[in-house]
């Protein structure tokens, strides 16, 4: 709750307030010892056992393409009306988070706080991410559960609406492969790739497409390849690192040796 301190200069013993239009204050009941909210426009007549805690202030505004967030926000119910106790005071979700978009300027109740200020959204650019971790459990737009911990990507073009479920860690743009270039990708954890292949933890794989390239949310760039030309007196001596089935369909043993040549 605001401290006295708050008031403005020569109100403090006042006991008429005008509030303007779109303006609100906090009032004290000494004798309950609950705050209620007064707003505007009227003119406020303050009774001997209250106490004026918030002069007049002005109520938040949130534009087009912005948000805020809001701590400790008022319970309402279905018909989006505040709830009160029995006390008379608001009901408040103690240690709560609330993101508001774009409406009618709205007044903090007594114990709501401007976590964050009103801020303009991010805007998310083609071939451009947003990496995003998951704060607690929840379930997405599309049905889909998120546990604690996750990692994922909200890729662009768009408008990203922060929820309080999750906070924006990084952001990351694609990469663009060039004729004759590869990059070589590393799984971070049990994933599956963008061309639906499942990829266990510490797995590499490389990536020969020309054009633009998005690393998924638990894949990593190890390293770009320039290729190597071959003619019929160049080739290369490679060795297996691991188990596979190279481009000829031919079957290679980790720790195998064997010369790629231009035939």
């Amino acid at each position: 709750m605001p401290s006295q301190d708050r008031r403005m200069p020569g109100q403090s013993d006042a006991s008429v307030f005008r509030i303007p239009p779109y303006h609100y204050l906090h009032v004290l009941d000494q004798t309950t010892n609950v705050t209620r909210l007064e707003t505007g426009p009227q003119t406020f007549v303050r009774k001997d056992n209250e106490v004026v805690l918030l002069s007049p202030e002005r109520m938040v505004t949130v534009p087009p393409r912005h948000y805020c967030v809001v701590l400790n926000p008022v319970l309402r119910d279905e018909n989006n009306q505040v709830l009160i106790d029995n006390l008379g005071q608001v009901r408040l979700q103690h240690a709560e988070d609330e993101v508001r978009l774009q409406q009618e300027p709205f007044p903090l109740y007594p114990g709501e706080e401007l976590k964050v200020k009103v801020t303009l959204l991010a805007v998310v650019s083609a071939l451009a991410a947003l990496r995003l971790n998951v704060t607690r459990d929840f379930t997405d737009e599309n049905n889909q559960e998120r546990k604690a911990g996750d990692q994922l990507l909200f890729e662009g073009p768009g408008t990203y609406v922060p929820r309080k479920e999750v906070e924006v860690v990084g952001q990351h743009k694609a990469i663009v492969i060039k004729p004759n270039t590869a990059i070589k990708l590393r799984a971070t954890r049990e994933t599956v790739d963008r061309n639906g292949k499942n990829r266990v933890a510490g797995e590499e794989w490389m990536l020969k497409k020309n054009g633009a390239y998005l690393p998924g949310v638990y894949e990593e760039v190890v390293e770009s390849c320039t290729a190597t030309f071959l003619t019929d007196k160049v080739a290369v001596h490679v060795t297996a690192t691991q188990s596979f089935t190279d481009e000829t369909g031919k079957q290679r043993k980790s720790g195998e040796e064997y010369l790629i040549t231009v035939n």
